[in-house]
């Protein structure tokens, strides 16, 4: 296994599943003011939540290339953090979901090997640096880093209503299921 076989799929799958519960959001009748909703005072909003973890994507799968950020991670960074005041909307959202998607198909099809003990110096913006393996950077960062988010989003909207559960959070699993093994089955 590789690490993008890591990435890719993980990505693919719950950037559908979060474009599945704006769908839902979107038939739950709370309109476009769920994007300002937040769990606390003091974490960012849904709106942010997704376009960070879209960010999150573009990171992961830019950084394990070796390649430079595209001005498209720039402008997510700058709308995550603007979402308190300018959290735009479901459909807003949905776009910037579906623009990861393509990404991700694009580019993490074509994705070079990638040694595992590979550097990867990873810096924020507050000035720290990590310094990691390609495979501590995927397991110890870019994907729990992504599934804050999502998750976080998750709960944002089941806070507010949106009828989500577990089959929710897990849809891609059923792609597996042992036929005849369901409930009433």
């Amino acid at each position: 296994m590789t690490l993008t076989d890591m990435l890719v799929p993980s990505y693919t799958q719950m950037l559908r599943a979060l474009d599945n519960w704006l769908a839902k959001a979107a038939e739950h009748g709370s309109g476009d003011a769920v994007m300002a909703a937040r769990l606390a005072p003091d974490m960012f909003p849904l709106a942010t939540q997704i376009r960070f973890a879209c960010v999150q994507v573009q990171e992961g799968l830019y950084r394990l290339r070796g390649e430079a950020f595209p001005p498209s991670v720039a402008a997510l960074l700058d709308e995550g953090r603007l979402g308190g005041e300018r959290p735009g909307t479901i459909t807003d959202a949905r776009a910037r979901i579906a623009e990861s998607l393509a990404l991700v198909e694009r580019i993490g099809s074509d994705m070079p090997a990638i040694e595992a003990d590979a550097p990867i110096a990873h810096a924020l913006p507050q000035g720290l640096v990590f310094d990691l393996s390609a495979q501590q950077f995927v397991r110890d960062w870019a994907l729990p880093q992504f599934y804050f988010h999502v998750m976080t989003a998750y709960a944002i909207l089941r806070a507010h209503g949106v009828a989500l559960g577990k089959v929710d959070y897990v849809a891609h699993m059923f792609a597996y299921l042992r036929p005849g093994t369901a409930p009433g089955a």
